[in-house]
């Protein structure tokens, strides 16, 4: 790779030469490099589920840039040499992280943390039979990291599934039993 200064006549040339060499432009550098080809390997299923994930990604992300607002947060967070909708594939990328659950009387406190944004956590309380006895949505704390939902009762032999969600759609379940 050889980034092109100070040249009059490759200011003006883009696109591929044969087989040989590809002459573009990045972050208002041009930049010349060898021309790659097509891999002969056959992928690993690593590298399929990672493909099948940046698809997924891919979809999601040109859905959430139909939303005006969505668009301009994306926009607002961009660097240079990119734009919103490599922020939105890389939200959509990755799914939000349960950092922590702790119980505070009764009230329920999530530490949820996204790259981006989490947009909800929703709580749901489940008695010793395995039946729903509440379920909401938690609020945001001044903090911004933790959520809080206080419950009207928690069953001693139950558990407390927490579920967080990010702007694309992403989900993570966590759940803490109650002793």
């Amino acid at each position: 790779m050889a980034i092109v200064k100070d040249n009059i006549l490759m200011q003006l040339v883009r696109g591929s030469l044969g087989k040989q060499i590809t002459i573009y432009e990045r972050n208002g550098q041009i930049i010349m490099a060898k021309k790659r080809g097509p891999s002969r390997k056959k992928p690993t299923q690593k590298q399929l589920e990672a493909r099948h994930k940046m698809t997924v990604a891919s979809m999601r992300a040109h859905i959430m840039l139909e939303d005006p607002q969505i668009k301009a947060y994306y926009e607002s967070l961009t660097g240079p040499g990119q734009n919103a909708y490599n922020m939105a594939v890389k939200d959509a990328y990755r799914s939000p992280e349960v950092q922590n659950i702790r119980l505070e009387g009764q009230e329920v406190v999530v530490t949820a943390k996204d790259e981006f944004r989490v947009a909800e956590v929703e709580v749901k309380v489940i008695d010793g039979d395995g039946v729903i006895t509440e379920r909401g949505r938690a609020v945001l704390g001044r903090n911004g990291v933790d959520w809080y939902y206080t419950a009207t009762a928690l069953p001693a032999d139950g558990k407390v599934i927490v579920e967080v969600r990010d702007l694309p759609g992403n989900r993570t379940v966590k759940e803490l039993l109650l002793t």
